[in-house]
């Protein structure tokens, strides 16, 4: 089979080989692969700057964001059935946490993720997997259903909303989610499944990301025009959730001092390098302390969240039809997947269709 691979730890190692076909070990699936979704952790794999290899291996085939159909059955899931698959595994140990499901809270580290870290991933023509490690994607999702993947990363980011509000009587009206990237974009839909007045801010001043946020009945606020904080409370009123998916800490960070009393700000988005910022932490304690404000980061994802991304997805596409696709903003063959590597200002989501090449 064809598969996309890299050499982890070596910049620009990627290239398309030939691997043997798999082979499903007994109560094992065989996916065919339809499509990849491409996103920054591919870039930064791609540039050397993390990934492991399977244990004994030198190559790590990448990709997490998938759509496949099984072809080799197990588990009650049919031949024929579209799966996208969950990309983290629990530690061998396990950890507390991984022995309880809730590997995406893993202790020590252990664990592995497909196409990222120690397991192989999706960007070939098929691959093996346990049947609780995937989930059923209903046929209405076929053209868009690897975007399953990161709408789990906004699935998370409200579970954890979510419990923590249990702490007091709550009814949020308005959320802000900054940054209009794919991740960004669902979980903006899914603010606006939850009828909150939704707020959008990034620095994009024209292209389809304005249009994609003014179809959700969401507001495009264009960061250079009105900076976070009171000023842009001020602006659009008080501030319940705030969903960072850009992974620029300053902005992560600032949004304690933009959430309104009570407010939960989320921080999705890993940041890189070794950024320095000047904070004024004295007024971000006395934000967080007074008004009972709360930051959070989450990580990855586990198979309730999978779930919930794809009923609230089906959701999405009946309520807004054919907006998923229209995020979707170019597709190339597995062949010219470089090009899915580059990507300008006039993407959004770039895919990778694996099964049409």
């Amino acid at each position: 089979m064809k598969a996309v691979v890299i050499a982890p730890g070596e910049r620009d190692s990627d290239r398309l080989v030939e691997l043997p076909d798999p082979v499903p070990a007994e109560g094992e699936l065989l996916v065919e692969v339809l499509s990849v979704g491409v996103d920054g952790t591919d870039d930064e794999l791609v540039a050397g700057e993390y990934g492991e290899a399977p244990a004994g291996e030198e190559h790590l085939v990448i990709g997490h964001e998938s759509l496949g159909r099984v072809r080799e059955p197990a588990g009650g899931l049919s031949a024929g059935q579209l799966v996208a698959a969950i990309v983290r595994r629990p530690d061998p140990v396990p950890c507390l946490n991984c022995a309880h499901d809730e590997w995406d809270y893993c202790l020590n580290g252990r664990y592995t993720e497909r196409g990222i870290k120690g397991r192989h991933g999706f960007l070939a023509e098929y691959y093996t997997e346990r049947p609780e490690y995937v989930v059923a994607v209903p046929d209405e999702l076929a053209s868009v259903g690897m975007v399953v993947e990161p709408t789990t990363i906004g699935e998370k980011a409200l579970e954890q909303v979510e419990t923590i509000q249990r702490r007091l009587t709550w009814r949020p009206q308005r959320a802000l989610v900054t940054g209009a990237g794919p991740i960004g974009l669902l979980a903006a839909a899914l603010l606006a499944l939850r009828d909150l007045e939704v707020v959008v801010y990034d620095k994009a001043e024209s292209g389809p990301k304005l249009d994609l946020v003014g179809e959700l009945g969401a507001r495009y606020v264009q960061a250079d025009s009105l900076p976070l904080g009171h000023d842009l409370a001020g602006e659009v009123g008080p501030i319940d959730i705030a969903i960072e998916a850009t992974g620029f800490s300053p902005l992560g960070f600032g949004l304690l001092d933009t959430i309104g009393p009570n407010g939960v700000a989320v921080l999705t988005g890993v940041s890189g390098g070794g950024r320095r910022s000047e904070l004024p932490v004295d007024h971000l304690n006395l934000e967080a302390v007074l008004h009972n404000k709360v930051l959070v980061g989450t990580v990855n994802a586990d198979r309730a969240n999978f779930e919930a991304a794809v009923r609230d997805l089906a959701a999405v596409q009946e309520r807004w039809p054919g907006w998923l696709d229209r995020m979707i903003t170019r597709r190339v063959p597995l062949e010219r997947y470089s090009e899915a590597l580059s990507r300008g200002p006039q993407d959004v989501k770039v895919v990778v269709d694996v099964a049409a090449s």
